[in-house]
């Protein structure tokens, strides 16, 4: 067997085909050479790939790295996945060494079994649960609006403060073969229009029932949140979806049927991903795009980098480009080579994970990026950006933390060739993973407010950029700070901060919680510091119970509560005025499911919390960065 330059584990790693996610700019650690594990007993049961797997990747998934995948994570993956992570996904480089017999031989050892769609077909709905109407629009995406504040009204959710302190559970949908759900849905009239990860498949829900209205199958896992336009030109509305192969899916959300699919790459040869929700406005509709790099930068011999964020404007009817907006220009030689020999290339990186706020008055965009992943560093890196909406060009630039050049080989205790130096360096991995939301107070100033992985949480004049205020939670980190966003609530934001536990810290460092201050001046109001529960079982049931108990997930505010999930699978509810907890739910627990599936809860985390036609939606399970798995949407209702 020929020896890798790198294990085809990084492949795997990075890459989950059940979320396809890493948080923003994150990716999991990557051992630097191959590491032989003694070889099993041979026997006649013994799949031939369990020796690749032993030999190139157990000592990264098996070696307690919070970031690294587990075996059953990786087990979650259908071949269909696998082979294009290691064929044509972020990892090509690395799959390109292995012979095609080695990899078809790890992909069948590793895949899950083949899911027939009974799971769907068991579970349609009656003709009186059939009906789909699209008034009126109670989520037409995750965010809420177009700033994207992640609020919601009583009047558009159909939940009013007092509901969220008395909820139960409705039903829960059980989604056979993933590991993890990431993606907030679209609501109108009865119908949840929601993207179920890597099943392929977008459902249209009853609410009440979660019975199945249509399915329609994208043909990869789908990567991003459901966005419902407005009444087109013709009069007709679409539904819009992306995978994990940047391709963005138009549906009629009456029938189910693709109206048109594109593919949402920048520059041709460079991976990208569709990571935030696109934004509807006028006719138009605004993508952001998160190529990066940062995963081929674990491989000694890839040039790196090359990848950069952007944005496309589209026609919301057509998918026709209207314009597009890169962050950087494209790659170059620099003239440099790395410790092995190998040339490199930059600028790359700052790639926009998050969603574009949009500001029709000043006819602007809001955007956020994350790090460079080669040199040099560009002032468009972890920083926030207004564009021009009607042509993409950036009308000012706010960089929030400067030279954070971080890519794959920046993992581990030892760095790789591709990783600058200390020199050249901060070396962070501090994105934003959230947009940035733009506010109006009560004597008519404003703000534009975004958290960072650095834990900070910024305040900034809309006009020019210019810094009003900040806070600082913690120390941050690769998995700590602020990951997919804040959201706002009256005169107050939100910050929700992860801060896993490690390294010896003691308590008083770690500001894993939710946090409050005050618009105007930044002023804290009140805070939520979450610590440990691992009593009744739940250290069994919800993987790394001790250490990881922070919030990451997108909020949302619900007439005046805040709906929040936890990495350890409870879910808070608070007073956006006090902190009080509202309700709490511990969905890390397995489920009877309405259509059958066996299911269980897990790690709330990415855009996974939504509500509207008087429900709230929670996907339970996400199993990146050795979190706990999980395969069920759950559906809250008022207590009857």
């Amino acid at each position: 067997m020929r020896r890798l330059s790198l294990p085809v584990a990084a492949a795997l790693l990075v890459f989950l085909a059940s979320q396809n996610l890493e948080l923003p700019g994150m990716a999991p650690v990557l051992a630097q050479e191959p590491v032989s594990q003694p070889a099993p007993e041979t026997s006649t049961d013994v799949h031939p790939g369990e020796d690749i797997y032993q030999t190139y990747c157990a000592a990264c998934h098996e070696g307690g790295d919070p970031r690294a995948a587990s075996f059953e994570a990786l087990q979650s993956m259908t071949a269909q996945a696998l082979h294009y992570t290691l064929t044509s996904g972020p990892m090509a480089i690395q799959g390109q060494q292995l012979t095609d017999e080695q990899r078809d031989t790890l992909v069948d050892y590793l895949a899950i079994a083949e899911v027939s769609d009974e799971w769907i077909s068991s579970n349609l709905c009656a003709d009186d649960n059939n009906t789909i109407s699209l008034s009126p629009v109670h989520l037409s995406h995750a965010g809420g609006d177009l700033a994207f504040s992640c609020q919601l009204s009583a009047a558009q959710s159909g939940l009013s403060h007092e509901d969220m302190g008395n909820l139960e559970l409705a039903w829960a949908l059980g989604i056979p073969g993933v590991g993890g759900l990431r993606s907030s849905p679209a609501i109108a009239g009865d119908t949840l229009f929601y993207p179920a990860g890597a099943s392929g498949k977008v459902l249209a829900l009853h609410v009440e029932s979660g019975c199945v209205q249509w399915s329609y199958d994208a043909g990869a896992a789908l990567r991003g949140s459901a966005v419902l336009s407005g009444a087109l030109d013709d009069g007709s509305q679409l539904l819009y979806v992306s995978d994990e192969r940047a391709r963005l899916h138009a549906v009629n959300p009456l029938t189910g049927e693709r109206r048109w699919l594109i593919d949402g790459t920048i520059d041709e040869g460079v991976h990208s991903r569709l990571t935030g929700v696109p934004m509807y406005h006028d006719q138009r509709l605004y993508v952001p795009v998160s190529a990066s790099g940062v995963q081929r930068g674990g491989e000694p011999t890839h040039e790196c980098c090359d990848g950069r964020g952007g944005v496309l404007a589209l026609d919301a009817a057509s998918g026709e480009r209207i314009w597009t907006y890169v962050t950087m220009p494209p790659a170059e030689y620099t003239g440099q080579r790395n410790s092995v020999g190998v040339r490199l290339r930059g600028p790359s990186g700052a790639p926009i994970w998050s969603s574009p706020g949009l500001d029709p008055e000043r006819r602007q965009l809001y955007v956020t990026t994350g790090e460079n992943t080669s040199l040099p560093a560009t002032d468009t890196s972890n920083a926030i950006i207004a564009l021009d909406m009607d042509t993409g060009e950036q009308r000012w630039l706010f960089q929030a933390v400067a030279n954070d050049v971080w890519n794959m080989a920046c993992t581990g205790r030892e760095y790789g060739p591709n990783c600058p130096s200390e020199q050249d360096s901060i070396i962070k991995d501090w994105d934003f993973g959230g947009a940035a939301i733009r506010v109006t107070l009560a004597d008519g100033s404003e703000r534009l407010v975004a958290g960072q992985k650095s834990g900070h949480l910024w305040a900034l004049n809309p006009d020019n950029g210019e810094l009003v205020w900040q806070q600082r939670v913690g120390e941050g980190g690769a998995l700590g700070g602020n990951h997919w966003g804040v959201a706002v609530a009256g005169d107050k934001v939100l910050l929700p901060i992860n801060d896993p536990n490690g390294g010896g810290r003691s308590d008083d460092v770690i500001k894993a919680g939710v946090h409050a201050f005050e618009l105007a001046d930044g002023e804290p109001t009140w805070s939520y510091l979450s610590r440990p529960d691992c009593a009744n079982g739940r250290d069994e049931r919800v993987s790394g119970c001790q250490a990881r108990y922070g919030f990451s997930a997108m909020p949302l505010v619900i007439d005046g509560a805040l709906v929040a999930g936890n990495i350890d699978g409870r879910l808070f509810i608070f007073d956006t005025e006090t902190g009080q907890i509202l309700f709490e739910y511990d969905t890390a627990v397995g489920f009877d499911t309405v259509n059958g599936v066996a299911a269980r809860g897990g790690s709330i985390d990415a855009q996974s919390i939504a509500a509207g036609a008087g429900m709230l939606f929670v996907g339970s399970g996400y199993d990146r960065f050795r979190q706990q798995a999980g395969n069920t949407l759950l559906a809250f209702r008022p207590a009857r």
